[in-house]
């Protein structure tokens, strides 16, 4: 019989009912897998289970992205790496919906089981991997700051709620210098986006081609502070093509360092938590043989391979 880690985050979404892990643990039965299921504690322990796990045959994260990027971290942390997958159950869940999931746990984990093992492209900031989206400067802390109890009661629409009191508030430039596909470039930029996804900040098709497995991800630098040509930007979201707004410049990349020279530190956004390395400049890179169980959903569409 083959063995599987189960790690779930009790906060993520709504929570996750004590009746439903036994559902868990008897599907898993069923595909011939004895399952261990740990409940994640506090933050960085995800990381603890996976880094000092015993060797497995599967991983199992049920959470939110963040609860992913610490089983992915992990994971990083070990010479033997382990087979991981996903089940989103939490706010926005953007993975999860790139992947092809549903809101109904069993289902998903049906899904999954029945999936694919696919080796995906995972981007680094200073060795520290991040599953989908990095993020630094003006808008990113709505992720980390939204609090958890207005998560649990409006879900979405807490982010929302955030989102718009950060916009109204006041606005800061950073000068950055940073290097891209053999460019050096210097410019005041109010916030930086770094991503391998098609789906970011609960939006659908935030960019139109996005592959998994290509070795670039794609990276989004906006110069501006002024209100109207953000929204500007929003509106090329949603109508159009963001990599085309005025003030936005966009690259596609296998490698990216950036120095934001006006401060000592800053908070980055990796997956939607917090990220503070203690220094102003970062590497961003692809490490692409990382191994996952997918669904089959959406693998022809996100996958070259």
């Amino acid at each position: 019989m083959k063995k599987c880690i189960v790690i779930y985050n009790p906060n993520s979404g709504r929570g996750i009912h004590e009746k439903l892990l036994k559902k868990v643990e008897k599907i898993l039965l069923s595909y011939n897998y004895e399952s261990n299921i740990i409940k994640s504690e506090y933050k960085g322990h995800a990381i603890e289970i996976v880094e000092n796990s015993k060797k497995v045959d599967l991983v199992i994260s049920i959470g939110g992205d963040g609860t992913f990027n610490e089983s992915m971290t992990g994971n990083f942390r070990r010479k033997q790496k382990l087979l991981l997958a996903h089940i989103p159950v939490g706010t926005t869940n953007d993975v999860g919906a790139m992947y092809g999931y549903g809101k109904n746990l069993i289902r998903n984990l049906r899904l999954l089981l029945d999936g694919s093992v696919k080796k995906i492209d995972v981007c680094t900031i200073n060795d520290r991997p991040f599953i989908y989206s990095a993020g630094a400067g003006n808008f990113v802390n709505v992720s980390y700051d939204t609090p958890r109890n207005l998560k649990k009661k409006y879900g979405y629409f807490a982010y929302m709620i955030n989102g718009l009191k950060s916009f109204n508030g006041p606005s800061k430039l950073y000068n950055v210098t940073y290097k891209v596909n053999e460019k050096k470039i210097e410019v005041d930029s109010s916030f930086i986006l770094i991503s391998n996804a098609n789906r970011i900040a609960g939006i659908q098709n935030f960019y139109k081609d996005i592959k998994l497995d290509d070795n670039t991800f794609e990276v989004l630098v906006c110069d501006t502070i002024a209100k109207r040509d953000i929204a500007k930007g929003l509106y090329y979201l949603k109508t159009s093509d963001i990599t085309k707004a005025p003030g936005f410049n966009f690259y596609k990349t296998s490698k990216f360092e950036i120095t934001f020279n006006n401060v000592e530190s800053i908070n980055w956004s990796l997956d939607g938590e917090k990220f503070n390395d203690n220094t102003n400049t970062f590497v961003i890179k692809i490490v692409n043989n990382v191994n996952i169980l997918l669904p089959r959903k959406n693998i022809k569409k996100l996958f070259i391979k």
